[in-house]
């Protein structure tokens, strides 16, 4: 009995000396691609002034969003006018700039305004970072900022500028190219074509291991979501939303989903898929998970055209389904029937994806306004936290801190770190 003791206490003291890694933010829209957050503690309410823990200038331009592993942050930016590509890492705890490689020089082209030369948020997997930019090279970074490998297999061209982020899973990186042709502006944008791929690279190797096909489609921006216990990549473009196995790249289910330039990501429920089309028939649609082919007829649960989300992806806190429109309007709506549940008309403009973090919504405004809520069956504002800096990123969260990217800085937004 006392070795019994004595052995569960060495077992308790073992755990408790063990430091509990606190949560990392290694791509867009989190861990689990969601925007959601496991960290407590979280601040409510600061300003450009106060509740800062550092503020850094970061050169060049872009609207990837920062990603943080461990003490590190990790960004994309452009440089000289759009051509060179950077990779930026910055100390979590300081905010001190620890390298600015250049590991890329690309020729510009054309965007929409709210984009920019490097807006696809990079992703870690604790060893490299892997960004894409917006000719379509992939690249991968080791953590003393060294080039490992790029990759130029797909020439990207979009009028819209590239918009997706890549995502990792099973030792590969998984990217969409949604574009249109160079030659007839139409093709791609306003007429479906058959050109875009869904790419997946090895990150040893940095070699090309597969090519999704879409079948016709047209431009899109949307980043990939995991499901299945990750055997399959969804991955939605203009007039599809469509799921690929992961070690071949065939496509497994597709479902029509008619509009173009569609941006913002998937939300993920229990075994529901949210999607949001893009222009010309802005829908919300909740599709139920599984099948084979085209399951337009079998797998739509739900469809709603109030409260479709533009830019800023849905955010879904069970039983809720939170979305911007296009006029800024913020929608809840019940995640189960899609009926809406309430509406608040925002101030400002939303490009950033919401973030569910501590038990509150943190609702992003390109004017540098964040929105503190309570999730519920009303709309509850605790605290409006204003910045005063453009901010189309979304933020990261992890060790209890917010990390916000301005057109001009990164703020950590949480208590200061003590020497």
């Amino acid at each position: 009995m006392v070795r019994q003791l004595l052995l569960v206490a060495c077992v308790w003291l073992a755990c408790w000396q063990t430091p509990v890694r606190a949560e990392d933010w290694p791509r867009f829209r989190g861990p689990n691609g969601q925007s959601v957050s496991s960290e407590k503690g979280l601040p409510i309410q600061w300003s450009a002034s106060q509740g800062i823990a550092w503020k850094t200038a970061v050169p060049g331009d872009g609207w990837s969003s920062p990603i943080v592993y461990g003490d590190r942050i990790f960004l994309t930016s452009a440089m000289d006018e759009g051509t060179s590509c950077r990779v930026i890492c910055l100390d979590r705890k300081s905010g001190m700039i620890l390298w600015n490689t250049e590991v890329h020089r690309q020729k510009t082209g054309p965007m929409r305004s709210q984009n920019s030369y490097a807006t696809p948020t990079p992703v870690t997997d604790g060893e490299r970072v892997y960004a894409v930019f917006f000719d379509g090279t992939v690249v991968a970074v080791d953590y003393s900022g060294q080039l490992v490998w790029k990759n130029s297999d797909v020439e990207f061209y979009s009028l819209h500028g590239l918009g997706a982020s890549p995502i990792l899973v099973d030792g590969m990186l998984v990217m969409p190219f949604d574009g249109s042709s160079r030659e007839q502006e139409r093709l791609g944008w306003k007429i479906p074509w058959t050109e875009a791929v869904v790419l997946a690279v090895d990150v040893e190797s940095g070699k090309t291991l597969w090519k999704g096909k879409r079948g016709e489609s047209r431009v899109g921006h949307v980043t990939p979501v995991l499901v299945d216990q990750e055997q399959l990549v969804v991955s939605a473009g203009g007039d599809r939303v469509q799921a690929f196995d992961v070690k071949t790249g065939a496509r497994v289910w597709s479902i029509y989903s008619q509009g173009e330039g569609v941006t913002p990501s998937p939300a993920l429920g229990s075994q529901v898929l949210y999607t949001s089309s893009g222009f010309e028939e802005p829908t919300i649609r909740a599709i139920r998970l599984g099948g084979q082919g085209d399951v337009t007829d079998t797998h739509i649960l739900w469809e709603q055209k109030k409260g479709v989300p533009v830019l800023a992806s849905p955010l879904y806190v069970e039983p809720y389904l939170y979305t911007i429109s296009r006029d800024n309007i913020l929608h809840c709506l019940d995640a189960a029937s899609g009926d809406i549940v309430w509406v608040q008309r925002l101030s400002g403009v939303h490009s950033a994806s919401p973030v569910y973090a501590d038990g509150r919504i943190y609702v992003l405004s390109e004017e540098g306004v964040t929105l503190v809520l309570r999730p519920g069956n009303e709309y509850d504002e605790i605290a409006r936290c204003e910045l005063g800096e453009t901010c189309k990123a979304s933020m990261a969260v992890s060790q209890g801190h917010f990390f916000i990217r301005s057109a001009e800085h990164v703020f950590c937004i949480g208590a200061p770190f003590t020497p």
